[in-house]
């Protein structure tokens, strides 16, 4: 078989090191993000998120799939109390599941890196529809948040005709 083609030539590797990068603080409450990947159109998002201990986030139900390696800390969801998820954990969550993510008070807070496809379609705790969480939704709180915090043009990869830093 030959090399095919129709390659895409890239000039440099298509890279972000957390350790170099600025992070987003509460780009929701008592979350901070390192933005890494936003589509809007296939609807995918990448971060690495820090949760304060005690956060709960709105029960939410996924469109689509999510792969979440736990690095520091731990957390459940509140539906599933005697399976927490500890640093070194990847979970793998199918669309259609729905849950509630907890990072207990008593920790120091959790910390890891996920790929989301698709939205939280996120209820209250009467199971009433609040909002919608998704790739353009996070990227409109990762740039308020941003602004806030004196950054114009926070660094991410975001698909434009082939993918390029958002910032640029």
């Amino acid at each position: 078989m030959a090399l095919p083609e129709n390659i895409n030539h890239q000039h440099a590797l298509l890279t972000l090191n957390i350790n170099e990068e600025t992070l987003i603080k509460d780009a929701l409450p008592g979350v901070d993000i390192y933005p890494l990947f936003l589509d809007n159109e296939r609807g995918v998002w990448v971060v690495y998120a820090k949760f304060k201990a005690g956060v709960t986030l709105p029960n939410h139900y996924h469109t689509g799939s999510v792969h979440f390696y736990t690095t520091a800390g731990s957390w459940h969801y509140l539906e599933y109390p005697d399976q927490p998820q500890t640093a070194g954990s990847y979970l793998y969550e199918p669309g259609g599941s729905i849950h509630t993510f907890h990072a207990p008070e008593d920790g120091g807070g959790t910390e890891g890196f996920m790929v989301v496809e698709g939205a939280n379609i996120n209820f209250d705790a009467d199971g009433n529809y609040v909002n919608i969480m998704d790739a353009t939704s996070i990227e409109q709180l990762v740039i308020a948040a941003a602004k806030r915090m004196g950054i114009d043009n926070p660094r991410y990869y975001k698909p434009r005709g082939g993918v390029g830093l958002a910032s640029e």
